[in-house]
């Protein structure tokens, strides 16, 4: 996949524009239409994409976290079979452009668009002006098709902010069915107190980008993996260790049973499959120690009927 930054497309494209955070399946059914619509129409399959999320430019204070990295996406959307992805700088000057310019410029002229793919709710420009019908009205003068998708799955409307409201609420079950598979939190391994050594239990402690979105405070089974690894399985904590701390850091620790090696300053893709429990204390450390046995044993078993393979952006 081509990713272009200050380049145009090299040739006629089917254009899908978003900013495609989390590549949820509402995402995933405008790029399968994308991609059908090109092979049809013997053209590139182009995507059109922002970063930063422009709310973070417009406002900052009420921008959404985000569901994944810039490098996840663009990884995501290589495994979806798109051709090549323009990556915008969300910035002021960009905000403050027409929607009309937009379409002259970036579609028609840098991406050479026959065909133009976009999510049946999509604004664009400035104050939001562009949507579906902008597209028409000005498709039989820049010689263009456009072609709305829908972004509702029984009766449900998929889209990045029910994502984000089920995680927050620790709810898995609603966010890996709105993604489609689940929820993967990317973060560096970063130094700890080795509080969870002490215990017989080291886990690896997860940087993210300061934006990211969390799941709730809780105990949750998962997978791990280095990038391009395999995946492993592990128990996840994401919280303030009340059991040692009055007001501890958030921190999202990672175990992986039976693992033993270094991880430190390694990129780790964590996926949350399941919510075991919330975060509580205990009246002393045998008591912890004997709930974080029940956590792992819960948490291997779980992890046995993780299936990578049925999700083509987990593979």
């Amino acid at each position: 996949m081509k990713i272009l930054r200050d380049t145009p497309s090299s040739a006629p494209s089917a254009v899908a524009v978003g900013v495609f955070d989390g590549l949820h399946r509402g995402h995933q059914r405008v790029l399968e239409n994308l991609k059908e619509i090109a092979t049809r129409h013997g053209v590139l399959s182009s995507v059109v994409t922002f970063d930063p999320h422009p709310a973070v430019a417009l406002a900052p204070d009420r921008a959404p976290s985000q569901l994944g990295t810039i490098e996840q996406r663009l990884e995501g959307l290589e495994a979806l079979g798109i051709d090549q992805v323009r990556v915008l700088t969300f910035n002021a000057a960009l905000a403050g452009e027409t929607a009309e310019s937009f379409i002259a410029r970036v579609l028609v002229d840098e991406m050479k668009a026959t065909h133009i793919v976009v999510g049946e709710d999509f604004r664009f420009g400035h104050e939001r002006q562009g949507n579906v019908s902008m597209l028409e009205s000005l498709s039989e003068s820049f010689g263009y098709q456009v072609h709305p998708a829908s972004i509702f799955g029984d009766g449900e409307r998929w889209s990045s902010t029910s994502v984000r409201a089920a995680l927050s609420k620790g709810n898995l079950d609603i966010a890996n069915e709105v993604l489609g598979r689940p929820f993967v939190l990317r973060g560096t391994v970063v130094h700890g107190d080795a509080r969870g050594a002490e215990l017989g239990y080291p886990t690896a402690n997860i940087y993210s980008h300061p934006r990211q979105q969390l799941p709730a405070i809780g105990i949750y089974a998962g997978a791990t993996r280095t990038t391009g690894g395999e995946w492993m399985p592990a128990a996840i904590s994401v919280g303030k260790r009340p059991q040692f701390y009055e007001d501890g850091q958030l921190l999202v620790e990672v175990h992986i049973p039976g693992f033993s090696g270094d991880l430190y300053d390694q990129v780790l893709d964590t996926a949350f499959i399941s919510l075991l429990r919330g975060e509580m204390t205990f009246d002393g450390v045998e008591a912890l120690i004997a709930q974080i046995d029940r956590d792992t044993a819960q948490s291997l078993e779980i992890f046995k009927s993780f299936r990578p393979d049925t999700s083509i952006l987990l593979r």
